[in-house]
């Protein structure tokens, strides 16, 4: 029995391509992770302050963050999902391609080569729609934000700022009861 070098070698080229996009997945899942970990410490900080608060207004408006936090870590964890399923699916398509490239007879190699163009199809869909739930997950972070202080038109800001006497300007700003409420937590516009 003798051992083609260059087949072997071209096999192991065709069935390491796929590799690069099995690391841009794991890239993907590790970011995905750190956002569910963000979302998960938000919560428990969130339940900790609610349990702690006597104001009946503060724990509702909690409520209703830990509800949309609770939806942001579903759609976290499923792209979570898929792409550990985009992942399973590249590495068969490794595990496919190796094979069909090392079998004998031309109709064995066509169909694992059919088998493995399904299989790496299937990745990228899998792939695409966690990138798709990634993305609305990062717009429903970006609706938790609170813009108040944007809103003002930059007249206003700057007269208040003209206004102000020298003395007051100096001194370090006074914390109001709105900038305490936010410090503890947000409060999420409904």
């Amino acid at each position: 029995m003798s051992i083609d070098v260059s087949n072997i070698t071209h096999s192991i080229q065709l069935a390491v391509a796929p590799v690069f996009f099995l690391t841009g997945v794991a890239g993907m899942i590790g970011a995905v992770a750190g956002r569910l970990a963000r979302i998960i410490d938000r919560g428990r900080v969130l339940e900790d302050r609610m349990m702690a608060s006597k104001d009946e207004e503060y724990v509702q408006r909690s409520l209703l963050e830990l509800n949309f936090l609770r939806r942001r870590g579903r759609l976290a964890n499923l792209c979570i999902g898929l792409l550990t399923l985009c992942g399973a699916l590249i590495a068969l398509t490794i595990i496919l391609l190796f094979i069909g490239q090392t079998t004998k007879t031309e109709i064995d190699a066509n169909s694992w080569s059919l088998a493995a163009m399904f299989s790496f199809g299937m990745g990228v869909v899998s792939f695409v729609s966690a990138l798709c739930c990634f993305m609305v997950e990062t717009m429903m972070a970006t609706q938790l934000l609170n813009f108040h202080p944007l809103r003002q038109p930059a007249s206003v800001a700057c007269q208040v700022a003209a206004n102000m006497p020298a003395s007051t300007a100096a001194a370090p700003p006074r914390k109001t009861a709105a900038d305490a409420a936010r410090q503890e937590g947000f409060m999420p516009q409904v």
